[in-house]
């Protein structure tokens, strides 16, 4: 297998997907359309719908029922970007190569345009009742998990408590909370909701919760790493983002070598509990150790 002649190819056909799904730009409200796709479609890795679809077709899933949750799913990953960039969060002018949201549309067109995505999600994920042949039951689970690991006990959760611990020296474990619940919360519920939709058991769906809550603090720790070790170009965005916002990370917590060493443990445990499903996916196995080892 070609790994990235693979992932290029589902990066394509996820993006055709979120293309299906975002709505058409006309009205007397087009501005806020345009915002909206302007975010979406800025391109990166697709990390959380490839995550559903490759745990949703690892699990036999192979039906139409995945393609409104995983469109839902970026949405909903593409608002908080879009929100993480306004002046009263990070303040950031680029994001993936280009002027964000904000700087483009102004800032209250950016605040609607995260706004717009996030409700947008939910009608997009609704549509899944739509979808002849489907079992509403794993719709009605799958949209409990989107709602909750985005909310205020996953994703909102994780950034309440990063914002208000910008310029403070916090804990170990105030930090593993915030990683845990900013950047896992959403990979956790794209791997859920894949391995849900295609009718896994519920021992099987809190595996790769456990799977995807190690490969989200491996992510977020590789992503601390690249803050100091590569350059703005490589990224996309600013680096030294997180001095800039005078942020404790697990770099200035443990030191280069030592987040390092975290990365490499996480990483490894999550693909050994991969290896344990049935049956095997190649692919997914890839992705995960690609995604940790990124250079941007």
């Amino acid at each position: 297998m070609n790994f990235k002649e693979e992932q290029t190819k589902r990066v394509e056909w996820i993006e055709e997907v979120l293309r299906e799904y975002l709505p058409e730009k006309d009205g007397k409200q087009k501005l806020i359309m345009e915002a909206m796709e302007y975010s979406l479609m800025a391109g990166g890795k697709r990390l959380r719908p490839m995550l559903m679809m490759e745990t949703y077709r690892m699990f036999g899933g192979s039906g139409e029922v995945v393609k409104p949750f995983l469109a839902a799913l970026e949405m909903i990953h593409t608002y908080s970007l879009v929100h993480d960039d306004l002046p009263a969060m990070d303040n950031d002018d680029y994001r993936r190569g280009r002027r964000t949201t904000h700087v483009v549309y102004g800032e209250d067109m950016g605040i609607l345009a995260g706004d717009a995505l996030l409700n947008y999600a939910f009608e997009t994920a609704t549509s899944a009742f739509d979808i002849e042949g489907t079992d509403v039951r794993y719709i009605g689970k799958a949209m409990q998990i989107l709602a909750k690991k985005a909310g205020i006990y996953g994703m909102i959760g994780g950034q309440v408590v990063d914002v208000k611990s910008c310029g403070e020296r916090i804990s170990g474990d105030t930090l593993q909370f915030i990683y845990a619940l900013k950047t896992g919360a959403l990979i956790e519920s794209a791997m859920m909701i894949g391995a849900v939709l295609a009718g896994a058991e519920w021992s099987q769906v809190e595996t790769v919760e456990r799977i995807a809550g190690k490969v989200g603090m491996a992510f977020q720790i590789q992503d601390d790493i690249l803050d100091v070790t590569s350059t703005a170009d490589v990224l996309g965005k600013p680096i030294h983002s997180d001095e800039k916002n005078k942020k404790t990370t697990y770099v200035t917590r443990t030191g280069l070598e030592k987040a390092k060493e975290e990365v490499e443990r996480l990483s490894e445990e999550a693909v050994a509990e991969l290896r344990t499903l049935s049956p095997k996916d190649e692919f997914l196995e890839f992705l995960l150790l690609s995604l940790i080892h990124r250079e941007k």
